[in-house]
C-alpha cells in the first residue's frame, strides 16, 4: 500500500520545482541590476509581468506529455494542474499592466500607435490572445467550438504570448541588460517553442511509422462502441492496465483530429480496444468507423492503474463510461490469474444501458470479484441498489473495508464530487484515492 510520506514527498518535489522555476527569473533579472528603483509599486508590476511570462513558457511543459512529469500524478490531474496554472498565468500577465497603467501614466505609451504601432499591435494581441486562451478553454463547450481547432489555435495562441512577451523583454531590456539574461530568455522561450513542436510534430511523425488497424467496431449497448485495433507491422503498444491513449484516425497522423480515450482491453492482450460513448464531436460518428481504417497511437498514459497498489482490497467506484478502466483492469486480472479482492459499484441509467453487463457477471465467477450495479430506473423485476450512487450505498458495501482498501474512482463528475467528499469525510488518506476525469481535453 502506498505510504502517506511517498506520496507527500513527490508532491512537495514537483510543487517546489514549479515555484522555482516561476520565480527564478526574478532572481535573474535582479543579478547585476544597477539602476534607480522606480517605486514599489511599478517594480511589483514588472515582477508580475515576470512571473506570468515565465508561468506560460512552463504551460508548454506541462502538456508535452512526458511521462517522467507530474509522476506520480497523471497526466490527466497534470493537465488539471495546466488549466489552474493558465489562469493564474492570465491573472499575472494583465496584472502586469492594469498595474503598471495605474502606477505611472507614462507606461500607457506601450499601448499608444501614434508612439509605436508595431509595438502597440503585439501588446494588444498579446493580451486578447491570453484572454481568449482562457475565454475560449473554459466555455469551450458553452461557445460550440469544436475541439479540433481550439486545440490548434490554443497552441498557437500561447506560441504567440510567449514570443511578444520576450520580444517585449528585450526591448524593455530594463532588467535584462546583459548579454547573457538575453541568451538565457531567448534560449527559455525556444525550449517551449520546442516543446511544441515535437509535441505536434516529432510525435506525429514517430506514430506515422506505427500505424494500427480498426479491426472490429461493436455496438455494447446504445450510443456505445467498442472499437478494436490491430497493429500493423509492428509489436503493438506495452501498457498497464487503466491506461488510456491519444489517437488519430485516417491516412495521417498529422490531423487536428486527436482525441483521448481510455483502453478498455487487457494489458496481456496485443490488439487494444477503446470503449466510445457518443457524446458529440468525434465520438458522434465513432459507430460509422469503417473495418480496415488505418488510426495512429500516442501514449500509453495516466497514472490511474493498480500497478502500485499492494492493498487487501480494491474498490471502484465508476459511473457511465468511466467503467473502461476498471474494465480493462478487470479483464487484465482475469487474463493474469490474479485473485485480490476486488469490489466494483458501477451507476447506470438502466440494465439496458449498462455497458459489459453480462461480462461483469462472468468476471465475478473468475474473480473474487463482488459487483454492485446501481441502475438509477430500473424495471419493476430489479431488486438491487437503485438511483444514485450516495454514501448510503457506499457504507452497505464498503464501509466495514475502509482501513485495508485503495480507492478508483471515475465517472461524472456529480458522482465523483459526491464519492471524494464522502471518502474524505471517513477520513480515506489522499494517497490511497485515485480518480481520473474524462475532461482532459
Amino acid at each position: 500500500m502506498k505510504t502517506r510520506a511517498t506520496f507527500l514527498r513527490y508532491a512537495i518535489k514537483w510543487l517546489t520545482l514549479f515555484l522555482v522555476l516561476v520565480i527564478a527569473p526574478l532572481g535573474l533579472a535582479i543579478i547585476g541590476h544597477t539602476e534607480e528603483y522606480r517605486g514599489f509599486w511599478v517594480e511589483f508590476g514588472v515582477a508580475l509581468g515576470f512571473i506570468g511570462l515565465a508561468m506560460m513558457g512552463l504551460q508548454f511543459v506541462l502538456t508535452a506529455r512526458y511521462s517522467g512529469i507530474g509522476a506520480p500524478f497523471g497526466l490527466d490531474e497534470l493537465l488539471q494542474f495546466h488549466a489552474n496554472a493558465g489562469y493564474f498565468a492570465w491573472g499575472f500577465i494583465m496584472g502586469h499592466f492594469i498595474i503598471l497603467f495605474l502606477a505611472d501614466s507614462e507606461f500607457l505609451k506601450f499601448l499608444d500607435p501614434t508612439v509605436n504601432l508595431p509595438r502597440t499591435l503585439a501588446l494588444s494581441g498579446a493580451i486578447i490572445a491570453i484572454t481568449a486562451l482562457i475565454i475560449t478553454t473554459y466555455w469551450r463547450e458553452k461557445l460550440n467550438i469544436f475541439y479540433e481547432w481550439w486545440r490548434a489555435s490554443h497552441g498557437l495562441l500561447a506560441l504567440f504570448v510567449v514570443f511578444v512577451g520576450t520580444v517585449h523583454i528585450m526591448q524593455v531590456s530594463f532588467y535584462v541588460s546583459e548579454i547573457w539574461q538575453q541568451v538565457l530568455w531567448v534560449t527559455m522561450s525556444v525550449a517551449a517553442i520546442g516543446m511544441l513542436v515535437h509535441n505536434r510534430v516529432w510525435r506525429p511523425y514517430q506514430m506515422k511509422k506505427r500505424p494500427w488497424e480498426i479491426v472490429s467496431v461493436t455496438e455494447e449497448v446504445d450510443g456505445t462502441w467498442s472499437v478494436e485495433l490491430e497493429p500493423v507491422g509492428h509489436d503493438g503498444m506495452n501498457f498497464i492496465a487503466g491506461q488510456f491513449i491519444w489517437i488519430t484516425v485516417g491516412d495521417s497522423p498529422f490531423s487536428l483530429q486527436q482525441h483521448p480515450f481510455t483502453i478498455s482491453s487487457s494489458a496481456e492482450q496485443k490488439n487494444i480496444q477503446l470503449t466510445i460513448k457518443e457524446l458529440g464531436d468525434f465520438t458522434a460518428e465513432v459507430g460509422e468507423l469503417e473495418i480496415g481504417t488505418t488510426a495512429f497511437l500516442e501514449g500509453p498514459y495516466g497514472n490511474f492503474t493498480l500497478e502500485s497498489s499492494t492493498s487487501q482490497h480494491n474498490a471502484f467506484i465508476i459511473g457511465g463510461i468511466g467503467v473502461t478502466p476498471a474494465m480493462s483492469m478487470l479483464r487484465t486480472l482475469r487474463d493474469r490469474g490474479d485473485q485480490r479482492e476486488v469490489t466494483v459499484i458501477y451507476g447506470t441509467p438502466s440494465k439496458e444501458l449498462t455497458p459489459f453487463y453480462d461480462e461483469f457477471r462472468e468476471l465475478s465467477a473468475e474473480l473474487n470479484l463482488n459487483v454492485v450495479h446501481v441502475l438509477e430506473e430500473p424495471d419493476d423485476s430489479w431488486d438491487g441498489e437503485t438511483g444514485f450512487i450516495d454514501e448510503d450505498i457506499m457504507k452497505r458495501h464498503l464501509y466495514d473495508k475502509i482501513s485495508s482498501s485503495e480507492f478508483f474512482i471515475c465517472g461524472p463528475a456529480p458522482m465523483m464530487d459526491v464519492v471524494e467528499g464522502t471518502l474524505n469525510d471517513w477520513g480515506v488518506p489522499v494517497y490511497r484515492l485515485h480518480s481520473e476525469r474524462f475532461n482532459i481535453a
